[in-house]
């Protein structure tokens, strides 16, 4: 398949740059897949469009601070980290920007004049080994001078403010190590989950991080080249035999985002979604017969995205263009910070 056709028109207005207070005001856009069309609707109605017994799966990962800013040692000129995996005690998987100021043996001032990190090894998409002084909490110290990783398409990218700590964060947010939201889970309150177990849905959580491989662009000539870096992920026994009673029964398996998605796709190679933790790189894209899910809430995406033929694998690619084409002309807000769809 071509890139081109994962491809649509969107004009820089619609991208979201702020979060709606609450939570759930955002808007829904509901894609019947079966009909073929689509409603408009509100999120905080969401627990009306479920059914007593569905399954929803959503992801607990809690974003860390990932972002520090500082300077090379030598000359003083501006550079910044986005830490990403922790290899060793004190050294770091980073994205570096711009890479080309952080060369291997790079000394690197951070926060202020905090910590000092060195650059021990290169590797592709600007990706860096760092080594922080033996003694450095890293964790600590991204408590302190960290931002949260705020993804470039918001224009105040580079100065996130105080409420981004809490709003680019889900209410059910547990395990740290995302360094992105999964943020079709942005729109959940603990009022709107309350009210969806009201109505006879149960809520279960698995844990992914999401890393930057999530939202890396396709550069190979054809799609089904591309490779999905792996994240790691960790499918709870309670988790997995909820899913597997609920498929058994008939009854909706209904994901909340495409971390969530992808995490029970892999977990699920032999039919049957298996506890435990592991890695997770499976590339979904059409065509893909979906074992575990029925149904997904999910923000919009970027056009040419993994996440879009994600998208597209479920409810068709044509569908979910010509419903990408509706929201832009309705005025829905897109991407992180934006308006959610529910495909069922």
């Amino acid at each position: 398949m071509d890139l081109a056709q994962f491809d649509y028109d969107l004009p820089p207005s619609a991208i979201a740059q702020e979060p709606v207070t609450p939570r759930d005001a955002s808007r829904l856009l509901v894609l019947d897949r079966a009909r073929g069309a689509w409603d408009d609707r509100r999120f905080a109605e969401l627990p009306e469009l479920l059914r007593a017994g569905d399954c929803l799966v959503v992801n607990e990962s809690r974003v860390i601070p990932a972002r520090l800013l500082g300077a090379r040692e030598d000359d003083g000129r501006p550079v910044e980290l986005l830490l990403v995996r922790e290899i060793a005690p004190a050294r770091w998987e980073a994205l570096a920007r711009p890479s080309r100021r952080c060369r291997r043996g790079a000394r690197i001032t951070l926060g202020g004049g905090a910590a000092c990190a060195t650059v021990m090894a290169e590797g592709e998409h600007g990706l860096r080994v760092v080594a922080f002084e033996a003694h450095r909490d890293v964790r600590e110290l991204l408590a302190r001078h960290g931002l949260p990783p705020l993804p470039p398409y918001i224009a105040r990218h580079a100065a996130p403010t105080p409420e981004d700590r809490e709003r680019y964060q889900t209410v059910y947010a547990r395990a740290d190590g995302s360094v992105a939201a999964p943020t079709a889970g942005l729109h959940f309150t603990t009022e709107l989950l309350a009210a969806i177990r009201a109505r006879g849905a149960t809520v279960h959580a698995l844990t992914l991080h999401v890393g930057p491989g999530t939202f890396r662009p396709v550069t190979s000539a054809t799609v089904e080249a591309h490779r999905m870096d792996g994240e790691a992920v960790e499918i709870p026994p309670t988790t997995a035999a909820a899913v597997n009673a609920a498929r058994g029964a008939g009854r909706r398996v209904i994901a909340v985002g495409t971390t969530t998605t992808r995490a029970l796709e892999w977990a699920s190679a032999t039919g049957q979604v298996v506890s435990g933790a592991g890695c997770a790189d499976l590339f979904i894209h059409p065509p893909y017969a979906f074992r575990a899910v029925d149904a997904l809430v999910t923000n919009f995406h970027l056009p040419r995205s993994t996440l879009l033929m994600l998208v597209s694998a479920l409810a068709g690619r044509e569908l979910v263009l010509a419903a990408y084409r509706h929201a832009v002309a309705a005025g829905y807000r897109f991407y992180s910070y934006g308006d959610a769809m529910l495909i069922v």
